[in-house]
């Protein structure tokens, strides 16, 4: 069995968070890894140009959402006893930056949440998933149930 030594968890501040950081958590101790923590504020949609009005209150809901995940993911690093330098909150394709960021950081497993959806919501793809498919280390998609 491959021993990890460095954990990326993914979290999206949903309700269902608890049951992915409990995984990843129990994997560190196991494993004498550490942790890395990822929040990836998903590109909004932004108006159509010509509409000033629309435009600045999609910059301004942005940044309120940036502001919120941002206090979030310090109380959570605080709570996990995870240093600053290994949190990272990113703007774009969830997929595409948890991915980077593991490249980047060297990490030997990827923890995160998986809602299992079947039908039109497996044909339009899950974050998960896409991880699961693009990243060069493990991935432990993480069962949730709703």
């Amino acid at each position: 069995m491959q021993s990890y030594r460095h954990i990326l968890l993914a979290v999206d501040f949903s309700d269902t968070d608890s049951s992915v950081i409990e995984r990843a958590t129990n994997l560190a101790k196991q494993y004498e890894a550490e942790i890395s923590i990822i929040h990836v504020v998903d590109n909004l949609p932004v108006s159509e140009p010509g509409y000033d009005v629309l435009n600045s209150l999609d910059f301004e809901l942005t940044e309120v959402l940036i502001d919120k995940t941002k206090k979030q993911l310090s109380a959570l690093a605080e709570e996990l006893s995870v240093p600053e330098e290994r949190c990272h909150q990113r703007m774009g394709r969830p997929v595409s930056e948890v991915v980077a960021l593991a490249e980047e950081e060297q990490i030997d497993l990827i923890v995160i949440g998986s809602h299992g959806r079947h039908g039109l919501g497996l044909l339009l793809g899950s974050t998960a998933n896409g991880v699961l498919h693009h990243a060069k280390c493990d991935v432990l998609a993480v069962r949730i149930y709703d």
